[in-house]
């Protein structure tokens, strides 16, 4: 019954304007470099005129001049239902024109696929609210709860002059609120034996980054030197590199480990043991993992934290010792692992490196068995009946976390159905970066059919 009470609206206006709205945000050149340099203005107010072209009224917010977020509210027809956030970022990260096979940012559409920095993160997702927000408009229908719309800055490198920004300073345009949807989720996973996976992400690994530094006695190259800050500094980063991290299973990965091993046909008893500790000596996990194809790559990320050594900067010559010597470290820490990360973390470094955060924010866990992942799970198999919509962990992180101080509770669905042998997660960040047209006709019917029935 409640299929006929909503009528479709996604028709072929709707189709043709989320290939161009894909394709004309991807012109506009939103590179984060890092450090305050970026402007998404540009970008943002493109997003303003197409929902004021459907009388959607947008706020346009700054912290910082040329860093500007987008915030709109759509009113549903059920003023007791609970918000829903939906928010996609503006900025990209950097591309070099010589790499490509196109310009990136020529958002050029070539044998049914569109190009450019941003197709995949995530340019394609704030196309595909615009085109459906904006076919709810012109067909005269709502949704059933409110939903907040939210156009950020800022993601790709702190999100402080974007989602932390709005979350710390504008909380009341998120009233009500309870979850919210964004990127890295119900992408087409092709994991081997015709299966076809849609991971919805419930879940996501916090994020660690780590400068450390050691301090010696500076002095000539070529005396002995038993206090070298050198030394003790590499000798700290390979113990980091090194080191193996104990499994932890969340329930969001113990749910993945269960569905995938089910579909594939193999056993996974993922709840054997009582507690986190004994699944080191009584659940192999690896041995799991190996056993679920191409799936496995989804998982084997957020099993574990995980710390990886980046940059290394000391000393100015070579027959001089610095007094000093500093590293970074990519940290990533699973719901729950936190005080375990401290604690390896001092072991690791020793009495002779300091270690403090560079970056941090926090691990997120959202239920996978709620209405919304229902919901969500159901609109995909709509348009893909033999696909199957999974939850799974994303071992980096997005703007739910800024939200999530909220309490808004994030997932991410970003739904495009994908050809095999289209890598969707290498093409993040990556040299190259496209999305099917079929892709985006089906990510944007299956993003209109949830937000109406949420």
């Amino acid at each position: 019954m409640a299929e006929l009470e909503v009528p479709e609206v996604i028709d072929a206006r709707a189709l043709e304007e989320v290939v161009r709205f894909t394709s004309e945000l991807i012109r506009i050149d939103t590179t984060n470099r890092g450090g305050g340099d970026c402007a998404e203005r540009p970008a943002a107010e493109y997003v303003a005129e197409r929902l004021g072209e459907v009388d959607i009224d947008a706020t346009l917010l700054e912290r910082d001049p040329g860093r500007t977020n987008v915030v709109a509210r759509i009113a549903g027809t059920d003023p007791s239902a609970p918000a829903l956030l939906v928010h996609g970022h503006l900025d990209v990260v950097p591309a070099e024109p010589a790499d490509w096979s196109v310009h990136p940012f020529s958002g050029d559409v070539r044998d049914g696929v569109v190009w450019g920095r941003g197709a995949i993160d995530m340019k394609n997702m704030d196309a595909m609210v615009l085109t459906a927000v904006r076919a709810w408009a012109r067909a005269g229908v709502r949704p059933r709860r409110d939903i907040v719309l939210a156009f950020t800055a800022d993601e790709e490198d702190s999100a402080e002059a974007g989602s932390g920004f709005l979350a710390d300073e504008h909380p009341e345009l998120f009233e009500g609120c309870t979850e919210g949807i964004s990127e890295s989720g119900a992408f087409t996973f092709h994991a081997g034996n015709g299966i076809r996976l849609y991971p919805i992400a419930a879940g996501e690994r916090g994020t660690a980054w780590l400068k450390l530094t050691a301090r010696g006695t500076a002095g000539h190259g070529s005396k002995v030197n038993r206090d070298n800050a050198v030394s003790r500094l590499a000798a700290a980063v390979a113990r980091i590199g090194e080191h193996r991290w104990p499994v932890r299973l969340t329930p969001t990965v113990k749910a993945a480990l269960t569905e995938i091993a089910a579909l594939r046909g193999v056993k996974a008893e993922v709840d054997a043991a009582d507690s986190e500790a004994d699944f080191e000596a009584d659940f192999d996990v690896d041995a799991l993992l190996a056993e679920l194809g191409p799936a496995a790559a989804l998982i084997e990320p957020t099993v574990r934290n995980s710390a990886n050594p980046t940059v290394m900067e000391a000393g100015y010559k070579i027959n001089v010792i610095p007094g000093s010597a500093t590293a970074y470290v990519d940290g990533r820490i699973v719901p729950g692992g936190e005080e375990e990360f401290h604690t390896t973390l001092d072991r690791l470094t020793g009495p002779d490196v300091a270690w403090e955060f560079h970056h941090r924010s926090p691990a997120l866990q959202a239920p996978p068995d709620s209405p919304v992942f229902a919901a969500m799970r159901a609109a995909v198999q709509h348009f893909d009946p033999g696909g199957h919509a999974v939850p799974y962990c994303m071992s980096g992180g997005t703007d739910a976390k800024q939200f999530s101080r909220l309490g808004i509770v994030g997932y991410g669905f970003s739904p495009l159905r994908l050809p095999e042998g289209f890598d969707y997660q290498a093409l993040y960040h990556a040299v190259d970066e496209r999305v099917p047209v079929d892709a985006l006709h089906f990510g944007v019917r299956v993003l209109d059919h949830f937000l109406r029935r949420a």
